[in-house]
C-alpha cells in the first residue's frame, strides 16, 4: 500500500459567504431564529438578498473553511466540491486555491448558481446563516477519484453535504474508497438539523466502523445520542468511534480515544467580532496535530488557537498565518 502524500481531502459545499450586519429586529421581522442555520430555495434567497444591508463576500463552506486553516498551518490539502460557471464560482475557486489548497473538480454550467450563505451578524457576533445549496448540491460520484482520496492521511466528510441524494452518494463513495486503502475518515455532523435529518445514517456508519473521528459541537453531540446529559452523550458516542472531538463553545473542548481523555478551555480573545467558522477552524488545528502524530491535549489547543483567531473578525477563513501563531502561543 502506498503512502499518503497529502495531509487531507474533504468533500463539502462550495459556498460564498455573503456577510451583513443585523440586529434581533431584522432577525426576528424575517421568522429567523439567533445564531441557528436554515436552508433557503432560490426564491428565498434571493428576497433576503435584497433586504440584506451592505454586505462582503468571502468564500466559505465548513470543509473548505477548515482545508483553508489546515494549510494556514502548513497542512497539504485538497478540497472536493461544485461550483457553476459564474462569478461566484471564479471566486470560491480563486479563493481556495489562493490558500494553497488543491482544488480541481471541475465548474459546470448548472442551471442552479454557485452556493452561497447569506450571514446575518449580530452585535454579539452571533451569526445567522440563511444557506441557498445551488450546485454544491449536484455534486456527482465521478467527482471522487480514487487515487486522490487514496493520496491522502485524512478524508474529511461534511454533514450539511449528506441532505442532497447525489452528493451523498459521492462520499459514501469516498468512504469506501479511503477504508480500501487504510485511511481515516472523519465526519464533521455540522448541525443539530443535520443529524435531526440523518441520525439513523450517522449511527449507521458509526456502529459500521466507517467514521474513524467525529466532530461535533455539544448541542450535537446531544442529539445524535439522543439524551440531554452531556456526560451520557460522550460515553455513547465515545464507544462507537475511534476519536470523538466535541467543542463547547465558550467551555473550551475535549478529545476522547479509547481510555483517554483530554480537555482545552477556550482561548481568551479580546473581543469576538464573528463566530462564523469557529468550528471549521478548531477541526483545523485539531486534524493538523492529529496527522502530525500530536498528542490529544496538543492537538486541541491548536484547535482554540485557531477557532480563536477566526472569531476576532469577519469571515470563516484566516487572516494572519496560523502556523506562527500557534508557534507563537505554544512555543
Amino acid at each position: 500500500m502506498s503512502e499518503p502524500t497529502i495531509d487531507i481531502v474533504a468533500i463539502g459545499n462550495a459556498i460564498v459567504d455573503v456577510l451583513a450586519s443585523a440586529d434581533d429586529a431584522f432577525l426576528s421581522q424575517n421568522g429567523m431564529t439567533k445564531g441557528a442555520m436554515q436552508l433557503l430555495d432560490a426564491d428565498q434567497a434571493k428576497t433576503l438578498y435584497d433586504a440584506m444591508g451592505a454586505a462582503r463576500e468571502i468564500s466559505g463552506g465548513s470543509a473548505a473553511n477548515t482545508l483553508a486553516g489546515a494549510a494556514s498551518l502548513g497542512a497539504k490539502c485538497a478540497f472536493i466540491g461544485q461550483v457553476a460557471t459564474d462569478q461566484l464560482g471564479e471566486v470560491f475557486t480563486h479563493d481556495i486555491r489562493a490558500q494553497g489548497v488543491d482544488f480541481v473538480t471541475p465548474a459546470k454550467p448548472l442551471d442552479a448558481p454557485t452556493a452561497r450563505c447569506l450571514i446575518l451578524v449580530s452585535d454579539d457576533g452571533q451569526r445567522t446563516m440563511n444557506t441557498y445549496l445551488g450546485a454544491a448540491q449536484f455534486l456527482p460520484q465521478d467527482a471522487i477519484v480514487e487515487a486522490e482520496i487514496a493520496s491522502a492521511k485524512v478524508l474529511l466528510l461534511e454533514g450539511y453535504l449528506w441532505d442532497p441524494a447525489e452528493p451523498r452518494e459521492a462520499m459514501k463513495r469516498a468512504i469506501r474508497m479511503a477504508k480500501s486503502a487504510g485511511r481515516k475518515v472523519a465526519l464533521g455532523v455540522s448541525a443539530v438539523f443535520c443529524i435531526l435529518n440523518h441520525r439513523a445514517d450517522f449511527l449507521a456508519m458509526l456502529d459500521a466502523g466507517d467514521i474513524d473521528i467525529l466532530f461535533a459541537n455539544d448541542e450535537e453531540l446531544l442529539a445524535l445520542a439522543g439524551t440531554e446529559d452531556f456526560e451520557e452523550a460522550v460515553a455513547f458516542t465515545a464507544a462507537k468511534v475511534e476519536l470523538l472531538v466535541t467543542t463547547r463553545g465558550p467551555d473550551g473542548a475535549i478529545a476522547v480515544s479509547g481510555g483517554e481523555r483530554a480537555s482545552v478551555p477556550a482561548e481568551p480573545i479580546a473581543k469576538i467580532v464573528d463566530t462564523t467558522g469557529a468550528g471549521d477552524l478548531f477541526s483545523a488545528g485539531f486534524l493538523v496535530g492529529y496527522v502530525r502524530g500530536k498528542g490529544l491535549a496538543e492537538s486541541l489547543r491548536m484547535g482554540a488557537i485557531a477557532a480563536a483567531e477566526v472569531i476576532s473578525h469577519w469571515g470563516a477563513r484566516p487572516e494572519v498565518a496560523l502556523d506562527k501563531l500557534i508557534a507563537e502561543k505554544m512555543g
